[in-house]
């Protein structure tokens, strides 16, 4: 209304209140999320403030003394090129953003104008200009976290990285732990998971860092990085109990928890993160992975899409998405999600296996082989990256005894490497050496409890007529996980394949046994029925 009356009577508002008019209004704009509205306006303050800089200039000395305490008060050039390159990334939008910030004197550019700057350099590829922009708010803000993880990630050295802050680190006490936290993330980022987790343990144990947060989830997510799901689960845990409005990290902690048929719990963790915020990819992701695991591809893939247009960057979404549209038959578009889900994160393992599962579904077994050689040149010979390129070397008959070496390589490393025992173990079953078989996975089972495990080995009981041990192995599968399917199949084959030594038992107790057994399968199967046809997902059908 202010600017209406502005523009219907000129005399009224003086040219600097006419610019903090279009700049408020701007701002309102800018927060009722009408961005390109916003930077309409805010170009239009830009105009005005140059007119004024120039009736500024034709005034008589006698009337700046005047104007400087009003000229005080008005709104930052600066400021308002800062708000319209944040409307510009809103609308991604990132070359005029660039070129707005560009536009800014070095001189005149603030600590968060360099970081925005640095940012955006980053995501388009422009890596020289980045480490530029981050230096430069460590210049000016030796103590930005988030400006030393940007350079860590950019492959700036990490005794480069500390010596920016040393002068700092010195002059406060108490702050020596910097330098063991720069280190730590250093190894972060050249994918050294277990030096990584060794030293933030180090950090965490000292009372200052004790129960920190933010190193508790950089701790789950390093154990779920190096394959080691059940103490990732559990840092995860902890994390969420000292603060119960995290979100950081929550869609990572949910994909685990679908992964082992904890969607009851998957289920609560998305309700909460929906009630904190639904405008953080996470709580999406956590949805999407509850929809995936009970095998609703076209939902997952629709949350997917969803978390991935408030946030572009999240890797979760982006691997989410690409394995809906791979279990949906859609390889090629499925393709594209891992690829760019491998740039982002290109020290996560997760990334290539889905990757490489898309190729391997396309019979692409040569481009396979030719990534799985890749990873292990690039991330190293651990457990992960050995059973990773033996699960290509499966999928043809003239390397299975290059896969063989490969895996028993992992598994002397890891012993209780969950997907090293099953490669291992399908290897195996395809010679029919069933007690070898046996014996790996009473070894692997022996210290941790998975259902994948225990369902394979029931099959393996199965094979040597072991029926009633292969029978609880089904049953202790089916208690981690009432939803594996392969298990309630296991089961229901053996009713079918009875020994023939049932058939010669007294009429009464056959069928008394028979009949403790139906009630047994029935109560399996309405289980997963009642978690298939659950549909209750925050109010969305």
């Amino acid at each position: 209304l202010s600017l209406s009356v502005s523009i219907s009577s000129r005399e009224l508002f003086s040219p600097s209140q006419k610019y903090q008019l279009l700049v408020y209004h701007a701002d309102s704009l800018f927060h009722d999320k009408e961005y390109r509205n916003a930077v309409s306006k805010y170009t239009m303050a830009l105009q005005q403030k140059k007119a004024l800089s120039k009736t500024s200039k034709v005034r008589p000395s006698t009337g700046n003394a005047a104007s400087t305490p009003q000229s005080q008060c008005l709104p930052s050039e600066i400021e308002v090129k800062y708000k319209m390159a944040e409307c510009y990334t809103m609308l991604k939008q990132d070359k005029d953003a660039i070129a707005i910030l560009d536009g800014i004197p070095s001189r005149q550019r603030t600590p968060k104008i360099n970081m925005m700057l640095a940012n955006l350099y980053k995501k388009a590829g422009q890596e020289r200009s980045s480490v530029t922009s981050y230096k430069e708010v460590l210049r000016q803000c030796p103590l930005a976290l988030d400006a030393i993880l940007g350079l860590l990630s950019l492959s700036v050295k990490g005794a480069e990285v500390a010596s920016m802050t040393i002068n700092i680190i010195q002059s406060i006490p108490n702050l020596d732990w910097l330098s063991v936290w720069i280190k730590a993330y250093a190894f972060v980022h050249t994918g050294d998971n277990t030096r990584a987790i060794n030293t933030i343990c180090s950090l965490e144990k000292k009372s200052l860092l004790r129960d920190n947060v933010d190193l508790l989830g950089s701790l789950a997510d390093l154990y779920f990085r190096a394959g080691d799901n059940k103490n990732s689960i559990l840092k995860f845990e902890q994390a969420q109990m000292l603060d119960p409005y995290l979100i950081k990290g929550m869609d990572v902690y949910g994909y685990l928890l679908a992964r082992e048929g904890r969607l009851e719990d998957v289920e609560n963790l998305g309700c909460r993160l929906f009630n904190i915020s639904d405008q953080h990819a996470e709580p999406w992701v956590v949805s999407g992975c509850h929809s995936f695991y009970s095998k609703r591809y076209s939902r997952a893939l629709y949350l997917g899409a969803k978390a991935i247009q408030l946030n572009s960057n999240s890797v979760q979404a982006l691997l989410l998405k690409g394995a809906a549209l791979r279990n949906m038959g859609r390889v090629q578009e499925a393709i594209i999600h891992f690829r760019e889900a491998i740039r982002l994160a290109p020290c996560r393992l997760d990334c290539y296996e889905g990757l490489i599962e898309c190729y391997l579904a396309s019979n692409s077994i040569r481009e396979a082989m030719v990534m799985a050689n890749n990873v292990y040149k690039t991330l190293g010979a651990n457990a992960q990256t050995l059973t990773l390129l033996a699960t290509v070397c499966l999928e043809d008959p003239v390397t299975q005894e290059k896969a063989k070496t490969l895996l028993d390589k992992a598994l002397t490393q890891r012993p209780d490497y969950i997907k090293a025992v099953v490669k291992k173990a399908e290897l195996l079953s395809r010679e029919q050496k069933y007690e070898d078989g046996i014996a790996l996975l009473r070894n692997a089972l022996a210290n941790q409890s998975d259902c994948v495990l225990h369902r394979i080995l029931g099959d393996f009981l199965v094979a040597v007529n072991e029926y009633q041990e292969a029978m609880d192995q089904y049953s202790i599968a089916l208690s981690l996980d009432p939803n594996d399917q392969k298990s309630l199949e296991g089961m229901q084959k053996m009713e079918k394949e009875e020994s023939p030594t049932d058939a010669t038992q007294e009429e009464d107790v056959d069928d008394m046994e028979g009949s403790g057994e139906e009630g047994d399968l029935e109560g399996s199967d309405s289980e997963a029925a009642q978690w298939a046809d659950q549909e209750q997902w925050f109010g969305m059908q």
